[in-house]
C-alpha cells in the first residue's frame, strides 16, 4: 500500500526543519557556557573560601583536582555537541534534499504507474 505522498513530504519538512533548529542550538551552546566555566575554571586556583577547614581536612586539592575534571568533562561534552550539531546540521539537510525528489516524483507521476520494475524481462 503506498503512503500518502505529500503528508510525507510535509513531514520530512518538519523533521528536517526540528533537526536544524536543535543542531543551530547545540551550535551556540559553547557561547553561553564560556564565561561561566572560566569562571569556575579559576575559582578552582582560588579555595580561600575554604580557609583553615580546608587546610585542616587536606580538601583543597581534592576540591581542585575535581573542579579540573569538571572544567575537562564540560569541554568535551562541549566538543561532543558540536560534532552532534553538524550531524544533525547534515541529516536535516539530507532530508531537505530527500523533499525535493519526493516532491519532484509527485509532480511527475512517478515510476507510470505500473509498480513492474522496468522493460528489461525476457519472456
Amino acid at each position: 500500500m503506498k503512503s500518502g505522498g505529500l503528508g510525507d513530504v510535509s513531514d520530512l519538512k518538519k523533521e528536517a526543519a526540528s533537526l536544524l533548529k536543535a543542531a543551530s542550538g547545540l551550535r551556540v551552546v559553547d557561547h553561553h557556557t564560556a564565561k561561566p566555566l572560566q569562571d569556575f575554571q579559576a575559582a578552582s586556583h582560588d579555595l580561600s573560601a575554604l580557609g583553615a577547614l580546608g587546610s585542616l581536612l587536606s580538601a583543597t586539592d581534592d576540591i581542585r583536582d575535581g573542579m579540573t575534571t569538571l572544567t575537562k568533562l564540560t569541554h568535551a561534552l562541549g566538543e561532543e555537541w558540536q560534532a552532534e550539531a553538524k550531524v544533525m546540521g547534515e541529516v536535516s539537510d539530507a532530508f531537505d534534499l530527500l523533499d525535493v525528489l519526493l516532491a519532484a516524483e509527485a509532480r511527475t507521476g512517478g515510476n507510470s504507474g505500473t509498480g513492474t520494475g522496468g522493460s528489461g524481462a525476457k519472456g
